[in-house]
């Protein structure tokens, strides 16, 4: 067994304002590393930080018991990013991490949560929920081969 493999994954989700989706996929995946009891190094920010999580956002994340409300959205390095195992974009990023092999950077190209009806944001969240999951089925079967 390589000392990589003893190294945590490090997942970072990032979108422009680090008030929305990125916040809920963060706050999945911190459920996910707990469940599972994964050594996960979990990232988030964004571009063009807001000043707070929008709060349809809180709203529909505490209908699942899931409180936001303490978030702040805070900008996140091109550096940080290289440094991760994958990076997951909302859908609205500029981010160029350049020619990054060992980064397995996915678009999940979801739509803004920010000033919809909550059955649109449920929607949102509930696609949030359901990548951040299936991410985290690869990460474990890829741990539990290596």
């Amino acid at each position: 067994m390589s000392e990589h493999t003893t190294q945590p994954t490090r997942v970072a989700f990032v979108c422009v304002q680090n008030a929305g989706r990125s916040q809920m996929a963060t706050a999945f995946a911190e459920r996910e590393r707990e469940r599972r009891d994964l050594d996960v190094t979990i990232l988030t920010g964004g571009t063009h930080p807001a000043d707070a999580v929008h709060d349809e956002v809180i709203e529909t994340m505490a209908e699942l018991d899931v409180d936001l409300s303490d978030r702040t959205p805070s900008g996140i390095t091109a550096g940080e990013l290289r440094s991760c195992d994958y990076v997951a974009t909302m859908g609205c990023s500029t981010l160029d991490l350049g020619e990054t092999p060992s980064v397995d950077v996915r678009d999940w190209a979801l739509d803004d949560p920010d000033g919809q009806a909550p059955e649109r944001v449920r929607d949102i969240r509930d696609e949030v929920e359901s990548r951040v999951n299936a991410l985290f089925d690869e990460i474990e079967a890829e741990r539990a081969g290596a």
